[in-house]
């Protein structure tokens, strides 16, 4: 896979040195067991894949290559590069500035823009809208287009099915980025409906088998299905893409529920299914499995608490958090100085939308194991300074080299 020049400042000598001897020893990625970082008192379980992926890493590597072929002319990006805050904080310090926040909301309106600045577009794509007023003002906006290549998947897989008059079903969230660009493209060829949840799926299925009147469906499904859309003729093929960070496993349930809701209602069988139901298994992203995948095998080890590390508004984040707060007591923090002291974590709460306090978060005992994992846009940085903020309440005297040593020697 390409190496990507990512700024230094993102990079940690002791993840990449954990990272390259897993990748070494395990060349297939089918060893999901976490990496033990033995403290002592402290015991640290990182998850076998975690942090940058391969579109983050690339959507960086464009962004600031573009700030230094550009001196002196103004630099936009879309909305945020990334969801990190870090990572954007550096790229608005540099000058860059947001044409819109992560929900659309324009914060620089388009008609100041000139042909002759420059608009980057995230990594999480853009419509097919947006695309168009950018060029009628002469942006070039293929020039420096950070477009995840897993997200442009989804969008050629949506097109190649509605070329076989299927309907494209996005498993989303309604709001985020990636899903209005997956949306916008996949609607452009197709009628396009988005459900966020099982429930969603559930309540579509009931217009597909006839159990719900047609009428209601502008009201259950307001704002997530595509202009003219009929649900008498639309709903008899259909195919499921996801938002590429979504729960694989969420994804998997509704294509299996609504592949089921087609078998009954048309008496089909597997052979014969692809008659209304298309087989989109390959639009699921392969960071968002590895990292899934990894923190169900960071489960397994018994241990007293878990630390999540990504931006709050970062949706495979909060879905490693989803995964670890079901089993145990689950912190996620955007950076290490959210650790306030071994009594008091400032973290997220996604399901509240808030950051809270918790005291007594570390419990006494010896050791104290901690399993801990970070989102697709996390830099390993801020992982290894988490694991050095915690070492250092537990005034371990092992350095870095120390342990990057043992690493090496005992995988």
């Amino acid at each position: 896979m390409k190496k990507f020049d990512v700024p230094i400042i993102y990079r940690s000598p002791l993840i990449a040195a954990i990272k390259n001897k897993r990748k070494e020893q395990d060349k297939m990625k089918k060893d999901f067991t976490p990496t033990l970082l033995d403290y002592g008192p402290l015991k640290i379980y990182l998850a076998r894949h975690f942090g940058f992926c391969y579109g983050v890493e690339n959507a960086i590597e464009i962004a600031f290559r573009t700030i230094e072929e550009n001196p002196g002319k103004r630099i936009f990006l879309l909305s945020e590069m990334i969801h990190n805050p870090q990572v954007n904080a550096d790229l608005l310090e540099k000058g860059v500035q947001f044409l819109q926040d992560t929900h659309g909301k324009q914060v620089i309106p388009f008609d100041t823009i000139t042909k002759e600045d420059v608009v980057i577009i995230p990594a999480f794509g853009t419509t097919l809208d947006i695309e168009k007023q950018l060029t009628d003002i002469g942006i070039e906006t293929y020039r420096y287009n950070t477009t995840c290549p897993f997200v442009e998947k989804v969008w050629n897989r949506s097109e190649q099915i509605a070329k076989k008059d299927y309907t494209v079903i996005v498993h989303g969230k309604p709001t985020h980025e990636e899903t209005r660009a997956t949306f916008s493209h996949a609607s452009a060829h197709t009628p396009t409906i988005i459900v966020n949840d099982i429930s969603d799926a559930i309540t579509l299925s009931k217009y597909i088998t006839g159990e719900k009147d047609a009428g209601l469906f502008s009201d259950d499904f307001a704002g997530k299905f595509s202009t003219g859309f009929n649900v008498h003729k639309d709903l008899e093929r259909i195919g499921v893409v996801n938002q590429t960070t979504m729960l694989a496993s969420d994804t998997q349930e509704i294509s299996d529920f609504l592949k089921q809701v087609m078998l009954t209602k048309y008496n089909l069988n597997d052979k014969t299914i692809d008659q209304r139901f298309a087989d989109t298994r390959d639009t699921l992203c392969y960071a968002t499995n590895d990292n899934q995948s990894a923190v169900y095998g960071l489960l397994e080890q018994e241990a007293d608490l878990a630390i999540v590390v990504g931006g709050y508004n970062s949706s495979n984040t909060t879905h490693l958090v989803e995964l670890c707060e079901s089993r145990l007591p689950t912190y996620f923090i955007n950076d290490e100085k959210k650790i306030i002291s071994k009594s008091s974590i400032l973290h997220y709460n996604f399901h509240s939308k808030a950051e809270l306090t918790t005291t007594n978060f570390l419990p006494d005992k010896t050791p104290l194991k901690v399993l801990m994992t970070s989102g697709a846009s996390c830099p390993d940085a801020l992982v290894e300074a988490v694991i050095n903020k915690l070492t250092s309440i537990y005034s371990v005297n092992k350095s870095i080299k120390d342990i990057i040593s043992e690493i090496t020697a005992i995988i």
